[in-house]
């Protein structure tokens, strides 16, 4: 007769083997690779800050145990330890960090590395609404959330877009719109991520979709377009007020044109858990700029 306690080892290995193969999931990332993970990760590193905010987001922030040096939302991973930039990243301190995931953008350089040394690594990059949505998904399943209470954040965060559509009066929504993300001048066009929400708000955008996401623009060719409303960061205010011909805008002239500080701006470029609080922030600049026209501010 078998020993009962032989039986007993015996079930007990089997029931860890079982239990084991059912938290094993495998995922893709963007380069459709397959990323096996065999358990609910413990120790993650991110290396893009819209990652790392969807990983706070799902509740899942005491898990990280190093960032980018970027990611600076919300204020607790503050406190996390940096591990360089998020292209460029310092190998050695990600590999003492012992990470049993790696969260990196496809453009990361050196994620080939970290794979030959043996850690689990996740190359996603949000850039547009449809990314944001999918990778919110890719990393909820990653981390083991279950599905009901990502999609349920994950409906918040929608009905959060909608209520700033919302919010626009009928004159906001008649404004063109000039949306500069850095000095150079770059502009956002209408196929990116900013000017996604600027289309769902029913707002035009001066920069149409052929010319890039995020099209070098000449100066002079945004005085010939002729916006309504400028929205632009804080390190292009200086630059604007020089540019030629630049005063005699419309946006310049009646003081419609919104200057977002470096907190807002990730708000507003970051495909990810905060696009809700982004859009408010370009609500609320459209509803301004229209009262300032409604007041008799000279078109």
């Amino acid at each position: 007769m078998t020993p009962a306690w032989f039986l007993v080892v015996l079930v007990c290995f089997f029931l860890s083997v079982f239990f084991q193969s059912a938290q094993a999931l495998t995922v893709l990332d963007d380069r459709q690779q397959k990323v096996q993970i065999a358990q609910a990760p413990q120790r993650i590193v991110s290396l893009l800050p819209s990652l790392t905010e969807t990983v706070c987001a799902l509740k899942q922030c005491h898990k990280l145990v190093g960032l980018d040096r970027y990611s600076n939302w919300p204020e607790s991973v503050k406190s996390v330890p940096r591990v360089g930039g998020g292209l460029n990243p310092n190998i050695e301190s990600i590999v003492a960090l012992k990470p049993d995931l790696v969260l990196a953008a496809g453009s990361t350089r050196g994620a080939d590395r970290l794979q030959a040394l043996g850690l689990n690594v996740l190359r996603l990059e949000p850039r547009n609404h449809a990314d944001a949505l999918r990778v919110w998904r890719t990393v909820a399943q990653a981390l083991h959330v279950p599905a009901a209470d990502s999609d349920r954040v994950w409906q918040g965060i929608q009905q959060g877009v909608q209520a700033a559509v919302q919010s626009l009066s009928p004159a906001a929504r008649q404004q063109r719109v000039y949306v500069e993300v850095s000095p150079a001048p770059y502009g956002a066009s209408e196929s990116s991520f900013i000017g996604e929400t600027l289309t769902r708000m029913g707002v035009a955008n001066i920069l149409p979709a052929s010319m890039g996401p995020f099209p070098q623009v000449n100066p002079e060719w945004v005085v010939q377009a002729r916006p309504d409303v400028i929205m632009a960061g804080d390190s292009s205010r200086a630059s604007m007020q020089q540019r030629p011909g630049w005063a005699r805008l419309r946006a310049m002239q009646g003081q419609r044109f919104c200057v977002f500080k470096p907190d807002e701006s990730d708000m507003l470029v970051r495909a990810g858990p905060r696009m809700a609080e982004g859009a408010q922030l370009m609500a609320d600049c459209l509803n301004r700029a229209a009262a300032q026209t409604d007041t008799g501010v000279q078109r």
